[in-house]
């Protein structure tokens, strides 16, 4: 059998490729962002690299530098789309600049587990620091930005933060923009699932929610609005509470994929027909969205792109290779319109 350690115990591409079940040169493609790979296999090798640990020595074979740049990454777990696309993105950039990527898994989102995290990176050589939603708002202002006295910048972050900065899509207007194309097939009974309070996008995407509505001169009304943690389960449970209201929504919205897919599941145990009785909408544009029948209309937020720019700005931060300054860049979002929501309400 073929050793799969190096000298020193270090977990080598090789030993990743066995646990992903997939080609040594199948990790290579996902580590440094070439070749073709689906998303799924891009998901699988991302989990087995946070698994096993791996981190790539990209810096033994860039270029002699002055000054050493190694990004450290926050992140509590790989196991969804999301969170893997974000991993895929930092090492586009960190490959294409010749410097190193390290990783700092957390197991609870709470800021005495992030600061374990971010000063264990710190001591392990990262000089600038990317965190994963929500760690951003968690460390912001608590004093640790400013005592690491390194880069920071949070990736999917509607808002501007005072120590760090932060990239994403404007989740306010993408929600009141997905909202107006509800609107335009015609519902104005519409459900929401908000995400986690832990998450600083969860009051933006209720925000643009309201905007939406009051654009359209829709009354707001409680009964439809619910809550969701930004998982599967939570998003059955939150339809499951729409469908149990005595005038049923004609469309549901939901602050992300995952929940939208555990609201399509919901709507599909009572018998249901999407989109003809009910629409669903959803927010990301994760591979869930085209694997669930019928496929999820959404926003889609380009988390690959989002932490590649992020990571490139932390690059630029440390090595004084310029890039942009601004501490607050905004990408752009898209509303995709797939089969859960084409289809036009008979007008009454």
């Amino acid at each position: 059998m073929a050793r799969t350690r190096r000298k020193g115990g270090g977990i080598t591409i090789q030993a990743v490729a066995e646990r992903a079940g997939v080609s040594a040169m199948t990790v290579s493609y996902v580590i440094n962002g070439t070749g073709r790979v689906s998303a799924a296999t891009r998901e699988t090798v991302m989990a087995a690299v946070n698994e096993l640990g791996y981190q790539p020595n990209i810096a033994a074979r860039s270029l002699a530098s002055a000054a050493t740049c190694r990004i450290g990454v926050v992140y509590q777990s790989s196991q969804n789309a999301f969170l893997s696309a974000m991993l895929v993105g930092a090492l586009n950039a960190t490959a294409r600049a010749g410097v190193e990527l390290t990783v700092g898994k957390v197991d609870a989102p709470v800021l005495a587990n992030a600061e374990q995290a971010m000063r264990g990176l710190v001591r392990s050589g990262a000089n600038a620091i990317l965190l994963a939603p929500p760690y951003g708002e968690l460390v912001s202002g608590s004093g640790l930005v400013e005592a690491l006295g390194i880069p920071v910048a949070a990736v999917a972050h509607g808002g501007a933060l005072p120590d760090m900065a932060t990239i994403g899509v404007d989740d306010r207007a993408a929600v009141s923009a997905m909202v107006e194309r509800l609107v335009a097939r015609g519902h104005r009974r519409i459900g929401f699932v908000t995400g986690p309070d832990t998450h600083d996008s969860s009051p933006l995407r209720l925000a643009g929610f309201r905007d939406g509505l009051e654009a359209a001169g829709i009354a707001w009304d409680d009964a439809l609005v619910t809550p969701g943690l930004f998982t599967f389960e939570s998003g059955v449970a939150a339809g499951e509470a729409l469908l149990d209201l005595a005038e049923l929504p004609t469309a549901i919205f939901a602050s992300n994929d995952d929940m939208a897919s555990g609201v399509s599941s919901a709507i599909h145990r009572r018998d249901l027909r999407i989109p003809q009785d009910i629409a669903v909408a959803g927010f990301d544009d994760a591979p869930i969205a085209v694997k669930i029948w019928p496929s999820l209309s959404t926003v889609r937020q380009p988390i690959e792109q989002i932490a590649e720019r992020a990571t490139e700005w932390l690059i630029g931060q440390v090595t004084g290779r310029g890039g942009e300054q601004s501490r607050e860049i905004r990408m752009p979002f898209e509303v995709i319109e797939r089969e859960s929501s084409a289809f036009d309400l008979p007008r009454l």
